[in-house]
């Protein structure tokens, strides 16, 4: 790991005692099943039936995601750089009873920690931004897709990305970050959290960042060996940008009197096809 994705991991080592404790969260209703299951509707339906399946999660964080998966019947293992994030996964998974493997590793080195291949591999929500490598990425991905199996993420746009997200009016649109993959990351001091502002998770601690645009992306799936199904994009966020409003079940678009639209989230599914190499 380079200097960077250490800093990176040392944050969410940090984040995840906030995380597991945070309203955003709401670990207990999960672990006593007031709400059983944390992903979106369209989510579970663009994934499709995910019983008897095996299920690959990349940057699992603490698997309530993953755990969700295992809930609607899939053989689940997730995968994430934080030991730490990674022990409070599988206490989770012992709590709630749920089986469940949780292997900790950088995203790029899991090839050589983790085995096998999987129906489906999985991954979502605020997390290409922490990778400098987008086709390493993707190799990385089709990897662990079985042939015939499929990858599938949902994820902000980069068109959303390209905004300053922090100090503007809701509508308010002040370009300031890059579209394409640039090799020196974006580099942030960190104060609290996206689950919780004002927490305080530690001191020193800085998060650095890479941006890819939805081209590179899809292109680095394509070079990996996969075919996209599709490419869905949506028009609100599933997280508080300041240049958004709050419209309802926590999604957040622009306001209703914005002129144009702009694409704020992506959806992917690709298939390995059969026959194709691991």
């Amino acid at each position: 790991m380079n200097d960077a994705i250490r800093a990176n991991r040392d944050v969410w080592d940090a984040w995840t005692g906030v995380h597991t404790a945070s309203e955003f969260y709401d670990v207990a209703s999960f672990r006593d099943g007031r709400r059983p299951v944390r992903l979106s509707d369209y989510e579970r339906d663009e994934v499709g039936q995910v019983a008897g399946r095996s299920l690959l999660h990349l940057q699992c964080h603490f698997g309530l995601d993953t755990l969700s998966w295992a809930r609607l019947g899939a053989d689940v293992t997730g995968a994430d750089f934080s030991e730490k994030a990674v022990d409070a996964a599988r206490a989770l998974a012992a709590d709630i009873g749920v089986p469940a493997t949780f292997v900790v590793s950088n995203l790029y080195d899991l090839p050589d920690v983790l085995e096998g291949e999987f129906d489906v591999v999985y991954t979502s929500k605020g997390v290409l931004g922490w990778l400098p490598d987008i086709a390493g990425w993707a190799r990385v991905a089709a990897h662990f897709v079985k042939p015939g199996g499929i990858f599938y993420i949902t994820e902000i746009h980069p068109v959303a990305q390209v905004f300053e997200d922090e100090g503007v009016a809701p509508g308010e649109l002040r370009l300031a970050y890059p579209y394409w993959s640039h090799e020196e990351p974006i580099t942030f001091d960190v104060h609290g959290s996206y689950a919780d502002p004002d927490a305080i998770p530690g001191s020193g601690l800085v998060e650095h960042s890479w941006d890819h645009s939805l081209g590179e992306i899809v292109t680095a799936l394509i070079d990996a060996g996969l075919r996209i199904d599709f490419l869905h994009e949506f028009d609100f966020c599933e997280w508080k940008l300041d240049f958004l409003v709050d419209a309802d079940q926590r999604r957040f678009r622009l306001p209703a009197d914005s002129r144009g639209q702009l694409p704020l989230f992506f959806s992917i599914r690709a298939t390995k096809p059969v026959g194709a190499a691991g």
